[in-house]
């Protein structure tokens, strides 16, 4: 007896989910631990008034991404290889640099939101943190990066549980459209956190981490449609779920008179409950924050040691075995262990979380400068030029300007 063979409508729709996902984990990723606590943060100090940002913010995301895409499929290489191919290998490690401070800032946001969760099930710290450097080490020595991207992504599903919250934190619909054009760009305390949402949203290992991806997946220009998609779908949901924790915080205390500053996750999960109850309230932030950390955790600590692989020129990715690429995972492992280890001496998970993003905009003058560089070094007909080129150049001296400027004058207050 033969097999069915797959009729020509079939095969169209099989190729696209064999592609689709990297973008997606990738945007998950970016909805993470510190993001959720950041557009918190933004809702509680000031109400719906950071709500226009998030959506201004999806085509920028997108523009960034679809670079990002562009340089790995037409290349075949990650972006620490471009950047040592076309500048150097000062420039290259440079570069590593940069995005080690990013990793090592964001997996300390992760831990510390997954500690958080922990402790609203009265779990210790230091249990909590060790199953989860345990289960990710496990699962990096175990599975390859095909498995661990689909187990990413039904991890970071979950984010989706804010959208709920916010839907029942029943937010007023005049109070939201009115403060959403409210903006005071003379408070620096407003402008730290344009930057911090800036640097939520636009993370420097998010561009080293998915064009490794599409590199390690073996896709080629013609997956470049659906790669495209994909990323355009990831930056819409990752906004969406921004959107809705800004909505959840704003509608209950961003509103109240005075002013509200979150601390920990246990008063974040707080501050959403006046609408829907306690127990209610506390199990779908656990269960959000839970995915946004998780899969932010995995892609980071991968991101971080795939480029230390790249521009170290030894074996990297997930499809290897341990004694084949001992490095790459020595340095997997070792990261990990060492944010652990800084999240357990003891920080401020909410002032921690927002100061990374904001790092991560003081970052971006060198990731999008080499993003964009590199883009117009491609061969043609892939190379980013004319109008497109002129449109991507000044929306990204924008906003880097903005995300920089921001930054530092809220650091000066």
């Amino acid at each position: 007896m033969t097999s069915a063979t797959p009729t020509p409508s079939a095969l169209p729709t099989r190729h696209f989910m064999a592609v689709i996902g990297t973008g997606l984990v990738v945007m998950l990723a970016d909805t993470d631990a510190g993001s959720v606590i950041t557009a918190a943060q933004s809702g509680a100090q000031w109400g719906y008034k950071l709500l226009l940002m998030q959506l201004i913010l999806i085509p920028i995301l997108y523009i960034v991404q679809e670079l990002t895409v562009r340089l790995g499929l037409v290349t075949g290489k990650g972006h620490g290889q471009l950047i040592e191919q076309h500048f150097g290998k000062f420039w290259a490690w440079f570069s590593f640099s940069t995005l080690l401070i990013s990793c090592i800032g964001a997996l300390l946001s992760e831990l510390s939101g997954l500690a958080g969760v922990g402790s609203l099930l009265n779990i210790p710290q230091p249990i909590t943190i060790s199953l989860v450097v345990l289960a990710l080490i496990v699962m990096a020595l175990t599975r390859g990066y095909l498995t661990i991207e689909r187990i990413a992504l039904i991890i970071g599903g979950f984010e989706l549980i804010f959208v709920i919250v916010a839907y029942l934190a029943q937010p007023n619909s005049a109070d939201l459209m009115s403060d959403s054009f409210t903006i005071p760009f003379d408070n620096k305390d407003y402008l730290y956190l344009v930057s911090a949402n800036i640097g939520a949203v636009i993370m420097p290992w998010m561009v080293f981490f998915q064009q490794s991806s599409v590199v390690e997946r073996k896709l080629t220009t013609a997956d470049l449609p659906i790669a495209r998609a994909d990323t355009a779908i990831g930056a819409v949901i990752t906004q969406i779920v921004m959107v809705a924790v800004l909505i959840a915080t704003a509608a209950t205390i961003g509103t109240a008179a005075g002013e509200h500053n979150l601390d920990t996750v246990q008063q974040i999960s707080e501050s959403i409950t006046p609408f829907i109850g306690n127990f209610a309230g506390k199990l779908l932030f656990g269960i959000g924050m839970t995915g946004a950390a998780m899969v932010a955790t995995i892609v980071v600590t991968i991101t971080a040691a795939r480029t230390f692989g790249e521009v170290a020129k030894v074996n990297y990715g997930l499809d290897y075995k341990f004694r084949d690429a001992p490095m790459f995972y020595g340095a997997y492992i070792l990261i990990l262990i060492a944010a652990a280890a800084i999240v357990l001496s003891g920080i401020n998970l909410v002032t921690l979380s927002i100061g990374v993003q904001v790092i991560n905009s003081l970052l971006l003058p060198f990731v999008l400068g080499f993003l964009f560089l590199l883009a117009q070094r491609l061969p043609e007909p892939y190379r980013l030029k004319g109008t497109y080129a002129i449109a991507s150049g000044v929306i990204i001296f924008i906003t880097t300007a903005i995300g920089v400027y921001s930054g530092i004058a809220g650091l000066m207050n």
